[in-house]
């Protein structure tokens, strides 16, 4: 990694400790990479008062340049506990993950992570507050070897407008350079 990019960058993250921000709509978004801004204030803006917006009433059509980036995560619940299942990859997200992963469940697709502490805890959180939340930083999760930081901001949407069923995220990468990827 360059030394101007790792200047800018937060040290990678213990996965056990809180490595992101909530977000709402008075959070200051105006040192955000744009396609994540846009993807946050486009939440924003299907959101109807007082509940959470629905997979119904996010269109791709209304953010199609931003679709490359975007993934989503159904939310199952089972015997207390929740899981994540990818519903939807965008086509900048296979391409970083070097594999299509729709319809998998996220543990197994992420399995060398399963057993560390804190993997899933920003999914969790999202579902138990019903936030959305934002993280740049260097990247966790295993993706194309050369990926080394991330920007993304993740979603909640609710059929019912409280209970969270399913996780939306649009997600930049960046080379070592900093330049997106």
């Amino acid at each position: 990694m360059t030394a101007a990019l790792a200047a800018r960058v937060p040290a990678a993250p213990d996965v056990a400790s809180r490595y992101w921000n909530d977000c709402a709509a008075a959070t200051d978004r105006a040192s955000w990479g744009p396609k994540v801004r846009r993807f946050m204030e486009y939440w924003l803006s299907i959101a109807p008062p007082g509940v959470l917006p629905s997979r119904r009433q996010f269109d791709p059509l209304h953010i199609h340049s931003l679709m490359p980036h975007v993934w989503m995560l159904g939310v199952v619940r089972d015997d207390g506990g929740l899981r994540f299942r990818y519903r939807l990859v965008g086509t900048r997200e296979v391409e970083t993950l070097e594999r299509d992963v729709t319809g998998k469940w996220f543990d197994e697709v992420r399995a060398a992570m399963a057993g560390k502490p804190g993997t899933q805890d920003r999914f969790r959180h999202m579902v138990e507050n019903r936030i959305a939340t934002y993280r740049k930083g260097r990247v966790v999760l295993v993706h194309h070897k050369d990926h080394r930081v991330v920007e993304n901001c993740m979603v909640p949407l609710a059929s019912d407008g409280t209970n969270v069923d399913i996780i939306a995220a649009c997600s930049t990468l960046f080379w070592e350079d900093g330049t997106e990827a």
